[in-house]
């Protein structure tokens, strides 16, 4: 009898399923991203013809045959199409932990669908309204839900939704014009001034869609959900550029800046308040402390008017064509209470097809002074960067009208920035044949009974076969004579190189918008001319500058500014340093509730002392190596060799054993002599010994060296399955695996501790384990991190390497998660955040700079090879 392998069996059926199934449409429109991104200033609405001829890389719901979203809104028209994807939420204004608007995608939801959120999901009022011969249209917030029908009042059409490094772009039909609205958060991290401002742009054009000429006028208020989410009582001011506006004003002068000031009556420095999130009841939200700001000048409108009040009376007025009357409402009161809103009127006059001049408007929460910092001079409360000499002065009135006015500039830079991006992400990939000549959108996974079982051959030759049924995402046979298997493939027809860009592109801000640039401590071991920074660990618990936070995230610090990873470091340094500290490993965090840097003066923090410890030397070569001035990482080497001799010391002891302590994955609970936590602290060893040799301690060097590869030969028994195919997640648990993310700094620093076998042999187990949305952290959990898988695939083949990728782009056009850029998320199911049993919530954090893994090896001069 002759016997077939069980291989040859998956190659017939995936054949004859090939041969049975109808192949899928190609979509031209899932094409590559334009190499060049237009300014979305230039010449009023013409980079629309971009968004028309983009409408799409990954997701195009306005195609009517596509298989994303058959959703119309009232009138029968097709839901906006998203560029380069669907993000689970859009960044509208992100540039600091308390500047961070965004507007959900989830359930089809649209700009204006629902109230734009912060980061934790609390409505934030944000109302944009445009008339159009006598007829409004909402293109912004749910406002009109306050007021009674009228037939003059209607939502207007969403048509695209585009974002990149900088800008988030919706564009909208309301009646016979297109409006476009340019939500500009500039990423310019070597520029220190700029990165400090809390404040971003918006910019409202329109133009005529009919040729005909058209009266139009933009209305838009904001409110005090800003400031306090409680029923906390507010006061407001409106400034003429630097000077306050009492009381009523009929003249306004069209060259001034109008600001609205709103602040809380009750102010408590350093404080904060929670949100409406119920699961962060432990964890401070909104400052306490502080102005929010929110500003626009005539421009080259017809009229300006501003007023505040009444939210549903000022809006009712404005729909039934009374404009605003320039007053001041003088009843100071919650936002709960008579909600009052801040508003601005912009009179257009007549549009024809050449359309308008932008109006533009900036926003922005601003907290002055912005830290309190523990150091040997004591408590310090630290001002932001922004209000030094070098920057705008401590005027906020002159930061906010220099802001206003350097919008150019401003696009300018964040137009390098994204170039770079960009560019280094051609360059990383070079040749690598990866995108298809024509795209179609991956299959939907319904997780239902009514799905489909499809198969084909993708760009690269390999046959897959993909069951929206099941979790297992896409899969191709892989065999070895008759022990054959299915493994993890990367999505077919899709572009791992544009998929990477759509995913560095959506982390951009929120990454920088997670750290506060201050002004210099007043302590003895500090440089005065530089800033220091702070980092807020967002969403998870509100801690200052945790080091296993700030870890994950070098990647983008290295491509895009060393020195910002030092400015972050060298608060723990003063800190440690000047004895505040009394553990003999490097400490967790340096405060529990940001932005309060007082430190842990009884050792009392998290305990991850591998962890943290290997962190800091690991990072401190990183900054040597990194740095564009050499001599500047080497004294930096040599200015803290002392605390990094003490911290090695410990790694020594504890770092092939290390017992029972927690990682930086703490959520997922202590375990014994974790793998991964262990090759950590050898990697951790190995770059003290380069950090020693470059400091001239050859025999400290030596000694490191020696110790971290004799530990590397036990750890390979200890911690490698005796298959020899793949590492465990804990020494000699032979049903474990996970992601063995800390061997990526090793190749990032070409470190040779770590053989190319190791890597291969990881790169070729994954795949063996993956789901339809990535690869799980470890056996115990059906969740993964999406900054840990970007680590890995950084250190992978490149078939494996697009599995990742790809996966977390699939995840982001896909989930059911209606918050920002989630970095914790599970495998399976609609890809929601995990419960266990309570739910982990992770939005918004900084970690996601662990995405540009693969720039950070482009900047150490490494690339992805070919296909």
């Amino acid at each position: 009898m002759a016997y077939l392998c069980f291989s040859s069996f998956i190659l017939a059926s995936l054949a004859a399923l090939s041969a049975s199934q109808s192949t899928l449409t190609a979509n031209p429109a899932h094409s590559a991203i334009p190499t060049a991104y237009p300014n979305p200033y230039e010449s009023s609405h013409r980079n629309n013809s971009w968004l028309q001829q983009h409408n799409g890389s990954w997701f195009d719901a306005s195609q009517p045959n596509s298989p994303w979203s058959n959703a119309t809104d009232s009138n029968g028209n097709y839901e906006a199409a998203y560029t380069p994807g669907r993000a689970p939420a859009i960044p509208l204004a992100v540039r600091s932990p308390y500047t961070s608007a965004w507007t959900s995608t989830a359930n089809n939801g649209s700009l204006n669908s629902q109230f734009p959120i912060f980061w934790d999901g609390s409505a934030l009022g944000w109302e944009g309204i445009v008339t159009v011969d006598g007829m409004s249209y909402e293109w912004m917030g749910i406002g009109s839900r306050g007021l009674p029908q009228l037939d003059n009042f209607v939502s207007a059409i969403p048509l695209t939704t585009a974002y990149d490094s900088s800008y988030s772009n919706f564009t909208f039909a309301a009646g016979p014009i297109e409006l476009t609205a340019s939500f500009f958060s500039p990423v310019i991290p070597t520029d220190l001034c700029r990165t400090s401002t809390p404040l971003s742009y918006l910019s409202v054009s329109v133009i005529s869609r009919d040729g005909g000429y058209h009266n139009v006028s933009l209305y838009t208020d904001i409110n005090g959900g800003w400031v306090t989410q409680p029923a906390a009582p507010l006061n407001w001011t409106l400034f003429e550029n630097d000077v306050t506006v009492n009381g009523s004003r009929v003249i306004v002068s069209p060259d001034a800046l109008y600001s609205w000031n709103i602040r809380l009556q009750n102010a408590y420095e350093f404080g904060e308040q929670n949100g409406q999130d119920v699961a962060r009841a432990n964890q401070g939200v909104f400052p306490q402390w502080g102005n929010f700001t929110w500003s626009s000048m005539q421009g080259s409108a017809e009229a300006l008017q501003f007023q505040s009040g009444f939210a549903v009376n000022q809006r009712f007025r404005y729909v039934m064509g009374i404009s605003l009357n320039n007053s001041i409402d003088e009843a100071y009161r919650s936002y709960t209470e008579q909600e009052p809103v801040f508003a601005f009127e912009h009179s257009l006059g007549e549009v024809g097809p050449d359309g308008t001049s932008p109006v533009l408007y900036t926003i922005g929460h601003v907290v002055q002074p912005a830290v309190r910092f523990l150091s040997s001079v004591g408590i310090e409360s630290l001002d932001p960067w922004w209000s030094s000499s070098s920057c705008y002065g401590p005027d906020l009135q002159s930061m906010t009208y220099n802001h206003y006015h350097d919008l150019a500039t401003a696009q300018r830079l964040a137009a390098q920035f994204e170039s770079k991006l960009r560019n280094d992400i051609n360059l990383y990939y070079g040749n690598s044949n990866d995108s298809p000549g024509q795209q179609s959108p991956p299959q939907q996974w319904y997780n239902g009974t009514d799905g489909q079982e499809i198969s084909g051959v993708d760009q690269f030759g390999q046959q897959y076969i993909f069951n929206s049924d099941n979790a297992y995402g896409y899969l191709t046979p892989s065999s070895n004579g008759c022990n054959s298997t299915l493994d993890g493939i990367a999505i077919p027809d899709t572009s791992e190189q544009d998929s990477y860009y759509a995913i560095t592109a959506l982390a951009a801000r929120q990454v920088l918008a997670a750290y506060v640039l201050t002004t210099p401590s007043r302590s003895t071991n500090n440089n005065n001319t530089e800033p220091l920074a702070f980092q807020k660990e967002i969403s998870s618990n509100g801690n200052t500058n945790t080091v296993d936070v700030i870890f994950p995230a070098i990647p983008f610090f290295l491509w895009s500014n060393t020195d910002i990873l030092r400015y972050v470091l060298n608060p723990l340094f003063i800190n440690q340093e000047t004895n505040f500290y009394p553990n003999d490993y490097s400490m967790h965090d340096l405060g529990s509730r940001f932005p309060n840097a007082t430190g842990h003066v009884e050792g009392d923090d998290e305990y991850m002392p591998v962890e943290e410890s290997g962190n800091m030397i690991i990072m401190m070569l990183a900054i040597y190596r990194f740095s564009q001035n050499q001599n500047v990482g080497l004294s930096y080497l040599v200015q803290h060799y002392a605390i990094l001799k003490q911290w090695a010391m410990y790694l020594i002891e504890y770092s092939l054993i290390p017992s029972v302590q927690l990682s930086t994955d703490d959520f997922a609970g202590e375990l014994a002599n974790q793998t991964n936590l262990a090759i950590k602290g050898i990697v951790g060893l190995a770059a003290m010994a380069q950090i020693s040799a470059a400091v001239g301690d050859g025999v400290a060097a030596a000694n490191y060296s020696l110790t971290a590869q004799n530990y590397y030969k036990q750890w390979e028994t200890l911690g490698i399955d005796p298959s020899g195919t793949h590492t465990l997640l804990a020494y000699q648990w032979r049903s474990s695996w996970g992601l063995l993310y800390n061997v990526y700094p090793a190749k990032l620093l070409n470190l040779s501790i770590i053989p190319q076998s190791l890597y291969d042999q990881q790169s070729a187990y994954y795949p063996s384990v993956s789901q339809v949305w990535g690869v799980p952290l470890d056996n115990r959990h059906d969740w993964t991190k999406s900054d840990w898988e970007m680590w890995t695939a950084a250190t992978c083949q490149p078939s494996t390497r697009r599995l990742f990728v790809d996966s977390i782009a699939y995840w982001l056009n896909t989930t059911s998660s209606d918050r920002p850029f989630s970095d914790l998320f599970q495998t399976i199911n609609r890809g929601e955040s995990p419960e266990d049993p309570n739910p982990i919530e992770f939005f918004a954090r900084p970690v996601q700079g662990g995405l540009y893994s693969l720039l950070a090896l482009l900047a150490s001069g490494q690339t992805g090879g070919g296909s």
